[in-house]
C-alpha cells in the first residue's frame, strides 16, 4: 500500500514514522527541526491519518508499505526514524529490506513483546456515540471515565473529524484485530542489520528497559542505546530540543 506522505527541506532523505493512533503530523516538531538539513519524509501508516484502510498490520506488511512509498517517491535509500509502532516498523525495514536503510533512529521502542494495554483506548474510541451534533467538549467527557489523562485523550481526539458525519481516520475496527500484531514482535525472526543504529529512550519510560538491551543487540549490533532525561514515552513530545539534537548529530 503506498502511503501518504507530507514532504519538508531539502537534502538527504529522511523517514519519518509515527506511533500507534498517531499520524505523521504528530512527528511535526522533529520534521520541523530536521528540515533544515534534510528532506523529510512524514508517512502516516495504514488505518492511521490519511492512509488507506486494511486489516494486515503484521509489521513485515507495515514495512513493505514503506517500501513502496519510499519507491513511488524515488527515494532508493534513506535515513528512517520510527518512535512506538513506526519505530518497530522502522526496525523490520532495516532487517528485511537493509539497503533501503542509510542508518536507523529508534524512539523509545525495542524489538520486544509488550501488553495489551491499548485494547481500552480502541473501546473507548469505538463505543463514542458519533452524532452530527457532536463536539470536541463532548467527546473528550465521554472518554475521560476511561482515558483520564486530558492530553493522551487530546491525543486520541486528533483522530476524529466532527460535522455533519462524524467519522475517525483510525481504522479502529483494523487495529482492533491486529492488536496482537502491533503489540507483538515476530518469533523466529532471522538476520541482524548491521548499518548505524541509534535507540532514544526516554528515562521515566517502561518501553526499554534494560531487560530489552539484549534484543536489541542481537539485531542491531551496532546499536548505540542513549536515555533522554526526565522524560517518558513521548520523548520528541517533552524534550524536542534533546530528541532533534541527537538525531542531527546521528543522522548528520
Amino acid at each position: 500500500m503506498r502511503l501518504q506522505a507530507t514532504i519538508t527541506g531539502t537534502g538527504p532523505d529522511v523517514v519519518l514514522l509515527h506511533g500507534l493512533f498517531g499520524s505523521g503530523r504528530n512527528l511535526g516538531v522533529i520534521a520541523r527541526g530536521l528540515a533544515g538539513r534534510f528532506r523529510v519524509i512524514a508517512l502516516d501508516a495504514r488505518n492511521h491519518g490519511a492512509s488507506g484502510h486494511a486489516a494486515d498490520m503484521r509489521y513485515a506488511t507495515m514495512a513493505a508499505d514503506v517500501a513502496e512509498t519510499m519507491a513511488a517517491l524515488g527515494v532508493g535509500r534513506a535515513r528512517v526514524v520510527g518512535h512506538s509502532m513506526g519505530g518497530k516498523i522502522a526496525m523490520m525495514l532495516a532487517l528485511v529490506d537493509p539497503a533501503l536503510v542509510e542508518r536507523l533512529a529508534v524512539l523509545d521502542i525495542a524489538p520486544v513483546a509488550y501488553g495489551h494495554e491499548h485494547d481500552l483506548f480502541v473501546a473507548s474510541m469505538r463505543g463514542l456515540a458519533l452524532s452530527p451534533d457532536l463536539t470536541r467538549q463532548q467527546a473528550d467527557a465521554a472518554l475521560a471515565g476511561a482515558i483520564p489523562d486530558p492530553a493522551l485523550r487530546g491525543f486520541l481526539l486528533h483522530n476524529l473529524v466532527l460535522g455533519a458525519a462524524p467519522r475517525w481516520r483510525l481504522g479502529l475496527d483494523e487495529i482492533a484485530g491486529a492488536m496482537g500484531d502491533l503489540v507483538s514482535w515476530p518469533e523466529g525472526l532471522s538476520g541482524s542489520y548491521q548499518g548505524g543504529a541509534l535507540f532514544l529512550r526516554g528515562a521515566l519510560s517502561s518501553y526499554v528497559p534494560e531487560s530489552a538491551y539484549g534484543a536489541i543487540r542481537r539485531y542491531f549490533p551496532a546499536a548505540v542505546i542513549e536515555t533522554i532525561e526526565e522524560t517518558g514515552h513521548w520523548l520528541h513530545a517533552e524534550k524536542p530540543q534533546a530528541v532533534v539534537a541527537a538525531l542531527e548529530g546521528f543522522l548528520g
